[in-house]
């Protein structure tokens, strides 16, 4: 054996010369007519465990040592959460209290209708007060019924900014107006974004940095501009990024380059923006949506029939998702429901990516 292993440390060649007599005993086959005993863990001296614990407890353990690793420190945990065990939610009269955002204030660009509205209603259900900031001189009238309905029965404020997120100068003014109101910022839906049906023989520089202006500089500055009014109160926050499920995938028979790539570069963005902010304590996430009967989507499917059936076939599902069904997915991601989630895509797509 000492052929094989070559010259072993004292405290394991002790180890091994102990344990020979049990393989001999216990586990060797029958040889030349002599039969091997059972194995009996009593037959071993109590010398040999006095043996073990010794040079066990000699032997200094190995410690990790931080210093060493080439991965970047993680951000210290808050004061208060150091070394306990939270109890917060054992025995509470309340029912889900991580999921309310009462006391919050959250803007989500692209808010005027469509699922920005829808998801900024169930905010302001779950008790915040929201700003919609949007490209329109005036909200839909959906918009309107929204606000009275948060004022009249929801106790909040549905407001409303005009605001263009290609506009770097505008965007954090808005910004700090909002945070300068309040004291306080603590959530973003970047939802702005526009779609382009363009072959990508056919597109032109022009229309393609148009595009990217939008859906990919827009996200990034809009989410800037909330980070730093965060960082300002110190209070932390969430972001929620809205990409798509064609940031992952090609969709079959939609021609769309550029405006894939851009969802793909919101996911990305997504995850290089949580790393970098993560030390204020705030989390940014993405939330990427498959295909979706919105009001749009329906007034295509007139000049387009076949896309109806077609798109709804896609995904284990075999229908097309509703607006509605993101609304929980906001208020998760901007709620201490999701207080450990950064870094991470929700897709919610019916399945369509995991065929």
């Amino acid at each position: 054996m000492s052929k094989t292993l070559g010259a072993l440390p004292k405290s394991m060649s002790s180890i091994t010369r102990a344990f020979r007599p049990v393989a001999t005993r216990g586990l060797a086959p029958k040889i030349s007519g002599h039969t091997s005993e059972p194995f009996n863990s009593r037959s071993i001296s109590t010398s040999f465990w006095h043996t073990l614990r010794t040079k066990a407890s000699s032997t200094p353990a190995r410690r990790f040592n931080a210093t060493t690793s080439h991965q970047p420190p993680a951000p210290e945990p808050p004061a208060e959460d150091k070394g306990k065990q939270s109890t917060a939610y054992l025995g509470t009269t309340k029912r889900l209290p991580e999921f309310s955002l009462a006391n919050k204030v959250i803007v989500v660009t692209g808010g005027a209708r469509g699922i920005g509205l829808i998801q900024a209603e169930a905010l302001l259900e779950a008790g915040a007060t929201v700003y919609a900031l949007d490209k329109e001189p005036e909200p839909s009238a959906d918009f309107d019924v929204v606000q009275k309905r948060a004022r009249k029965e929801l106790g909040g404020r549905l407001h409303y900014r005009q605001l263009d997120v290609r506009d770097d100068q505008e965007l954090p003014r808005v910004f700090r107006e909002i945070g300068d109101e309040h004291g306080r910022l603590d959530g973003l839906v970047a939802g702005a974004a526009y779609q382009q049906e363009i072959s990508a023989l056919d597109y032109q520089a022009k229309e393609a940095t148009q595009m990217f202006a939008v859906n990919i500089t827009g996200v990034l500055m809009t989410a800037q501009a909330a980070a730093k009014q965060m960082i300002r109160f110190g209070h932390g926050g969430s972001i929620v990024m809205i990409g798509s499920m064609s940031g992952t995938v090609a969709n079959r028979e939609l021609i769309s380059a550029a405006y894939n790539a851009s969802k793909a570069g919101v996911l990305q963005l997504g995850r290089n923006l949580a790393m970098e902010w993560a030390e204020h304590n705030i989390r940014v996430n993405t939330l990427s949506p498959g295909y979706t009967r919105t009001t749009m989507v329906t007034e295509l499917f007139k000049t387009h029939p076949e896309r109806e059936g077609f798109w709804g076939s896609q995904n284990m599902m075999n229908r097309l998702s509703r607006p509605e069904e993101y609304r929980g997915a906001a208020v998760f991601l901007l709620s201490d429901a999701s207080s450990f989630m950064t870094g991470s895509d929700l897709r919610i797509d019916g399945g369509h990516c995991a065929w």
